[in-house]
């Protein structure tokens, strides 16, 4: 049997894209790697692909996806958090590229956890699985 080849968005850059230009993150930079000069204090989302697996038998690629939010306090961490936590969940029922996202699970909500790369920093971690249905 010949199957056709799936064509895989880039989950990073979907979320990259969806998240970008939200007026709740105006001044918020979003990219899957650090800005320039990054110290953690910056107000900034980095978005990565931790794992996941193609589910065969339902058609669906399901990433898991780490979302790591920094500010220059504790408390605006947080609140930047909860704007990128709400936004993510509205992924559902969009299209990126030829790929659908059909559902935004949380496998692990906001939570605190210090980055001892960037002591100054203060970073709130979400993890996120998306079932994507590729063409």
């Amino acid at each position: 049997m010949n199957e056709a080849l799936l064509a895989f968005p880039d989950v990073e850059r979907l979320i990259v894209d969806h998240l970008k230009y939200r007026p709740e993150l105006a001044g918020v930079a979003v990219d899957n790697r650090p800005p320039a000069n990054f110290d953690g204090t910056q107000q900034a989302v980095l978005v990565s692909r931790t794992g996941g697996a193609w589910v065969d038998d339902l058609h669906l690629d399901q990433p898991l996806v780490e979302l790591e939010v920094y500010g220059r306090t504790k408390t605006e961490a947080h609140t930047v958090s909860l704007s990128v936590r709400a936004a993510l969940l509205q992924l559902r029922g969009t299209s990126y590229g030829t790929a659908v996202v059909t559902d935004v699970v949380e496998t692990e909500a906001v939570r605190w956890l210090p980055d001892y790369n960037r002591p100054a920093g203060n970073r709130y971690l979400t993890t996120v699985r998306l079932s994507l249905r590729p063409s």
